[in-house]
């Protein structure tokens, strides 16, 4: 039968062989078919010869080609035939789907959309017939028959993907039906059926089959519809990394959630490499990607990122056209985040509204640990997002080319947070990728050598923590590092000592790059420029404070540690104390030298020598030789000679020129310093000493016994430094009269410490110590005196004190047992008047020194509070658990200072000290600080405050602000501060009076503390200071708001669903709004001096206003949901209209009021006076220029509040009353008459002011206007 058909397909005519076909059942034809197809023999001519016998302008013929059609797909999906069969029969299947009329494409669509719902396909191969089908039903001009009624090929089409996508698809074929779907035509709400049903697949999927489908998806998304693929994609590896992080498995994510960690981050990396390449030959994919995470930027950008996201962002930065936009993108969301997070930390009220969400350090930090995972494209974006934090908000320079530096963590700027997050993010990437290590370092070698001038404190940490992480690494960046050292003659001090800090754990590992930086100072020592033999004396100290000499003492009474590099290095730990011996004697020799250069040079080598001998006991014979040489040279050694010391010696005359040449006093307390540490730890240890080391230590003792002895009973004059001499710095002798002094002072405190130390505290020892000071103190009045009488106080720098902190702390313990005990048990009121001097009683200042020692602690070294605590506490048991104990502590040492400020208040009115009371305050801030806000000491610090608050009445303005300041900082972490600000209003209204002189004002006394002298200014700008900071977190909350309508309305149904969790953030809005309007409400009635509270109240009612329009347009983007306005907002509308609004214009008139009558004041009073009046006219300019921007503020609110009317069907504008006219026309009468008493004479001066006043009952702006020229 096969060949019979063959041959007749070959005749001309078709006819023979139609007449064959119509003979033949379909079945056996199909048969027929089937069995030539599975023998593989011309499988293709035979299904020609069917096609050419089967005309579809024929039912017949069209019927028995759906037949063949229907068998042939069957043939193909069923895996029987040989691969090149197969093509060549879908080939002709293909060719001929345009012949089908309408009606028969629907049906072969229709067959192919069961075959797919119904699980039916085998290999997936005849989807390929599938577009072809779909594109020439489309294009069918007449209507077909589908259902029960008629459609068009275009809606026939639209209703089979309908159906296909609503269908369930069979997970091994969702590749290729999506592949498939990028050859058919489709309209925009066609793909988006698509788009969402191909990411509801990607949760039935296996992990390793995602990669690919998101290929697809990508392809397919260039139809449209690209937003919803990527935040399809970006949201399902969101929720898997959730979930794998939280180790639950889900019933649909089983087999995800339990794969290993590494194979999820392999797929990750795959998914992210491909939507990068599909951007780069879609750029428009690209800028999808970029809006959609600056949406979510609006919102909260912890919340709508995750690790997955921010690598994609990251990896795109390898796209030049994108670069820029992501690191900028990347970077003010950092900043935000960290100022989000810092807002919610200082607010009670945010953090019941906003759940906890994760830091954006977690986050990246996350990112890095991933990419280990062979996430190669990620890697190079991680080290520029780091460098780029780092430079951009890396300390900056300020007035004397410091840094201000802050190591408390909760005092840290969100900028400081991003820097640090740019450090660690490095460094993480640099422990986890070898290949990338060279670059970050050259990076951070580049910066610290190229920007000297500018604080780079932060590139030295992290250098320092990347070389103690893996010093041996280093060694193959050796030339890098010798590199850098030959500019450190060129580096300011302070980098060089970083630096050499940093890279010192490398130089125990790296004989050729320690050698290199010897060279390199050896080298700087003979320079001609002074910085850089100050660099080299730096260098050498510290290789002296870090390669240890065999035998030395432990270095556990040191600040800083040897690091972890001592591992690799101490194995042949007694080769290498011995060889550090000859290495340290040879870097002794080399300093010195060091001795006969400049002052400067010198001092550094003072100040460092006491840290070398620390660090490394064996050197103490040669330093102790050296200083004792050293000193030899400035002292007199016959005893009968006074003074004792040769200052002529330690300066330097060139010509005109003079200057320190010694700085004996750095001399003497290195002396000083180095012979206590040696009596206390070198020599007790090790009795069979050397007589000569043994005689350096008595020859040193001799000689500053000898110094203290024949000091104390010198006189100014030795020294040429009496009342009459010249202390002026214009003269050379004035100039060398003020380096003695400086150089006397100096021994003085050096020696008051030396002899205070080994006392024993003997009575001897003690008066000799007395008479020091009195020297001291001579000579400090006498300079003091000099430098009052002066034009000038330049020359009255103070010196940096040579008193040490164990000495100052000792003292001060030997004359008060403790400050704390001094203050507490000896109050300021029951003490001897002749013990105070300069107003300040001994109490007073020991106060004063708790106060310091507090923030200091608080600042400076806040891991170690809990210790400080402790040591206060002498009772306390050790045994006390040590959760809670830091606010246990904190409490117990609050309700000390609480009873005695209570002390003070309650003293007698003459009694009370306004400095002691501000003092106590402060030390009370403090400790507050310490308290966990959910703590009742916490609760029972803010009731007490509150307490004193209301009770207590002092007119002292500073005392009133500090613990008012106080009483709101503590309210802040407890509740919102609103109701105070009422009710705070409500008493300055009170205090102040009315701006209607007639109305009689009913005194509310919340507060007593507020009073006629503190109402005005202090408590008004702290109310309205507090003010503005409850207006900011509630714009925070509209903005959180509004990105998260942006984002929901991307769907109505996702739109209707959301809104309601937005109802408690909401409420809470209008609630603050509500009683900050008011607040408002009794500032705006209430007669204000002129001046600050003024000027502050009207910006801060511009920002209330600007804040109630945003609040107006939230409205109006949510108000199209079923839901409308709610009924709370209509009643802040309602209170704004009729309880603020007109308020505000009669304070503006009570404003210009009181300028016109200043300026007249002004005018009568200085008449003639042209200065005074112009100073009077900028003045009340400069007041009232936010009038117009309040003005403005309260129009636009009122625009879009019949916006909102129209939209929401509720009239809102009802309570809203016309706004005073504030055109300010010109009219043309009264300019004239202006004109015209300019030109007039002075002697027309009353005529012209009579008729002034005729008009300026008319109409108050044209006389503006002529006060304004």
């Amino acid at each position: 039968m096969d060949q019979k058909i063959l041959s007749l397909a070959g005749e001309k005519t078709a006819d023979k062989l139609q007449e064959l076909l119509q003979a033949v059942k379909e079945d056996d034809l199909a048969n027929l078919l089937q069995n030539q197809a599975v023998k593989g023999k011309a499988a293709g001519a035979l299904l020609r010869a069917i096609f050419k016998g089967s005309p579809c302008s024929e039912e017949a013929g069209a019927l028995r080609r759906l037949k063949i059609y229907i068998r042939s797909i069957q043939l193909v999906e069923s895996g029987d035939l040989q691969k090149e069969v197969a093509s060549e029969i879908l080939g002709l299947l293909m060719v001929e789907v345009h012949n089908f009329p309408g009606p028969l494409l629907v049906e072969l669509a229709s067959e192919f959309v069961s075959v797919i719902k119904e699980g039916r396909l085998k290999n997936g191969k005849s989807l390929e017939l599938l577009p072809i089908i779909l594109t020439t039903l489309a294009a069918k001009k007449e209507n077909v028959a589908y259902g029960k009624g008629e459609l068009s090929g275009e809606e026939c089409k639209k209703q089979l993907i309908n159906t296909l996508c609503s269908g369930r698809w069979d997970q091994q074929y969702v590749i290729q039906l999506t592949s498939m779907f990028k050859d058919v035509p489709l309209a925009a709400e066609e793909v988006e059926f698509v788009t969402e049903k191909v990411l509801r697949m990607f949760s039935k999927l296996n992990l390793q089959e995602i990669p690919p489908l998101v290929y697809h998806l990508l392809v397919f998304s260039s139809k449209g519809n690209r937003k919803k693929a990527l935040e399809g994609i970006i949201t399902f590896f969101n929720e898997l990394d959730k979930q794998h992080n939280e180790e639950q498995s889900g019933d649909e994510l089983l087999d995800l959630v339990t794969v290993p960690a590494g194979e999820l981050r392999h797929v990750e990396g795959t998914v992210i490499l491909h939507i990068v390449f599909a951007i780069k030959l879609d750029c428009e994919l690209g800028r999808e990607l970029l809006k959609h995470f600056k949406t979510g930027q609006q919102g909260d950008f912890s919340n709508n990122t995750c690790p997955f996201s921010i690598a994609l962002l990251l990896s795109i930065t390898r796209i030049q056209r994108f670069e820029e936009q992501v690191f900028d993108l990347l970077k003010t969301s950092i900043v935000k985040s960290f100022k989000d997070l810092q807002l919610l930390q200082g607010s009670k009220f945010l953090q019941n509204l906003v759940p906890h969400r994760s830091c954006v350090s977690t986050l990246i930090l996350e990112v890095v640990k991933n990419s280990v995972h062979s996430w190669d494209h990620v890697t190079q974006g991680l080290v520029e997002l780091g460098f780029i934090l780092m430079d951009s908000y890396g300390p900056k320079k300020i007035l004397d080319g410091k840094a201000i530096e802050t190591s408390s963590c909760l005092s840290k700027k969100p900028t400081q947070h991003a820097c640090k997050l740019g450090a660690d993010i490095l460094l993480e990437t640099f422990k986890i990728h070898e290949m990338i290590r060279q670059e970050i370092l050259e990076q951070v070698f580049n910066r610290v050598v190229t920007r000297a001038s500018s604080p780079i404190s932060h590139f030295l940490d992290l250098l320092s923590n990347i070389i103690m992480y893996a010093p041996l690494v280093l060694q193959s960046c050796s030339a890098k590092v010798t590199e850098t050292f030959d500019y450190l003659s060129f580096l300011p001090l302070q980098t060089v000592q970083g630096l050499l800090k940093a890279v010192q754990p490398l130089l125990k590992v790296s004989m050729s790059v320690r050698d290199s930086l010897i060279l390199v100072l050896r080298k700087a020592m003979f320079a001609s420029q002074l910085d850089a033999r100050k660099a080299a004396v730096a260098g050498f100290l510290l290789l002296l404070k870090n390669f240890k000499v065999l035998g030395s003492l432990s270095s556990s009474q040191c600040s800083q540690s040897i690091g972890a590099s001592q591992v690799h290095v101490d194995v042949h730990s007694r080769y290498n104390s011995v060889a550090n011996e000859t290495f340290c004697l040879e870097i002794m020799d080399s300093l010195r030298r060091c001795l006969g250069q400049q002052a400067d040079v010198r001092l550094i080598l003072y100040e460092g020598f006491y840290d070398v001998l620390r660090r490394n006991s064996q050197l103490a014979n040669s330093i102790m030789q050296t200083l004792l040489s050293q000193l030899k040279q400035y002292y007199e050694p016959k005893p009968d000679v006074l003074p004792p010391l040769k200052l002529e010696a330690c300066i330097l005359t060139q010509g005109d020129r003079i200057c320190l040449q010694e700085p004996l006093d750095y001399l003497l307390c290195c002396v000083q310093h180095c012979l206590a540490w040696c009596k206390s730890k070198v020599m007790p240890p090790q009795q069979e000493k050397e007589e000569e080391e043994e005689g350096v230590y008595q020859d040193l003792e001799d000689l500053l016994e000898s110094i203290t002895s024949r000091m104390i009973k010198s006189e100014l004059e030795d020294f040429e430094l009496d009342k009459s001499a010249d202390f002026s710095q214009s003269t050379c002798v004035g100039i060398k009269n003020n380096i003695c002094a400086s150089l006397v002072m100096g021994v003085c405190e050096v020696l008051i410490e030396y002899n205070f130390s080994i006392s024993n505290f003997s009575k001897n020892k003690f008066e000799e110590v007395l008479s020091l000071f009195m020297c001291y103190k001579k000579l400090s009045d006498i300079l003091n005196e000099k430098a009052g009488k002066g034009k000038t106080k330049v020359a009255n720098k103070t010196n940096d004190s040579f008193l040490s902190m164990k000495f100052v702390s000792d003292l001060l313990t030997a004359l008060f047992r403790v400050l704390i005990w001094r203050y507490t048990s000896i109050p300021t009121s029951v003490e001897d008047s002749g013990k105070k001097e300069k107003g300040k009683s001994i109490s007073l200042l020991c106060l004063e020194g708790l106060q310091k020692i507090f923030s200091a602690v608080q600042q400076f070294f806040q891991p170690k509070i809990q210790h400080f605590l402790r040591a206060l506490d002498a009772t306390g048991e050790e045994g006390e658990e040590v959760e809670g104990s830091v606010t246990h502590r904190a409490a117990f040492q609050i309700r000390q200072f609480q009873r005695s400020l209570l002390n003070l208040l309650s003293s007698q009115e003459e009694d009370f000290n306004g400095k002691e009371a501000l003092l106590l305050v402060t030390v009370l801030s403090n400790l507050s600080k310490l308290l966990e806000p959910s703590s009742p000491q916490f609760v029972q610090m803010l009731s007490w405050t509150s307490k004193i608050c209301k009770e207590n009445s002092q007119e002292d303005a500073l005392f009133c602000k500090g613990l008012m300041n106080l009483l709101f900082s503590l309210h802040v972490l407890y509740k919102s501060p609103v109701i105070l600000l009422r009710d705070l209003s409500q008493d300055i209204h009170g205090h102040l009076g009315d701006i209607d002189e007639d109305v009689e004002m009913e005194k509310t006394n919340h507060f007593a503390m507020v009073n006629l002298r503190t109402a005005a200014p202090t408590v008004c700008l702290l109310v309205l200071s507090q003010a503005e900071k409850v207006l900011e977190e509630v714009d925070w909350l509209i903005t959180k708001l509004k990105g998260q309508v942006s984002q929901e309305m991307l769907s109505e149904e996702a739109s209707s669903q959301a809104t309601l969790p937005n109802h408690p953030i909401e409420k809470a809005i209008i609630m603050q709004l509500g009683t900050l309007l008011t607040f408002f409400h009794e500032l705006v009635q209430t007669a204000l001096p002129s001046g600050s509270c003024v000027d502050i109240l009207l910006k801060d009612l511009c920002k209330m206003y600007t804040i109630l329009t945003a609040l107006v347009r939230y409205y109006l983007q949510v108000c199209q949901s079923s839901r409308g306005i709610p009924k709370n907002m209509e009643k802040l509308v309602k209170l704004s209209g009729s309880h603020l609004t007109p308020l505000c214009y009669s304070f503006i008139s009570y404003i210009q009021n009181k300028r016109s009558q200043s300026l007249k004041y002004t005018g009568e009073k200085k008449k003639g006076k042209t200065a005074a009046v112009a100073t009077a006219m900028a003045r009340v300019l400069r007041e009232t220029k936010p009038i117009p921007n309040l003005i403005f503020a309260i129009e636009q609110y009122e625009k879009f509040l019949i916006h909102l009317s129209k939209k929401s069907k509720v009239n809102l504008m009802q309570h809203m009353k016309l706004s005073t006219s504030r055109d300010f026309k010109i009219k043309g009468n009264i300019l004239d008459m202006v004109l015209r008493e300019e030109e007039e004479d002075e002697d027309d001066d009353d005529d012209n002011e009579g008729t002034a006043s005729e008009h300026e009952g008319q109409d108050k702006e044209p006389a503006k206007k002529r006060r304004k020229k």
